[in-house]
């Protein structure tokens, strides 16, 4: 992976991110809407936690160890192009 290739790394990471944020805002609507069960309101509120779970505690942990990984590959691509002169 190159340094130029990173932008749609980050597209991705930011789609991922909106998408959940869009997800959790819609849910939340759903369940203060007036037409819903308490069973389906139930459902949508177990639902709302669980995606914010994973938007608020997994996705740092991926974005931190994939941007370790960009950098110890640069890192260890660096050393190896050095050898080989």
């Amino acid at each position: 992976m190159e340094v130029g290739d990173l932008y749609q790394f980050v597209l991705l990471l930011v789609l991922v991110g909106m998408i959940l944020g869009v997800g959790i805002l819609t849910l939340d609507k759903f369940s203060t809407s007036t037409g819903v069960t308490s069973a389906a309101g139930t459902a949508i509120n177990d639902t709302r936690s669980a995606i914010a779970e994973i938007s608020s505690t997994w996705l740092s942990l991926i974005v931190t160890v994939a941007v370790l990984a960009i950098i110890l590959t640069l890192v260890i691509r660096s050393f190896a192009q050095r050898g080989a002169r």
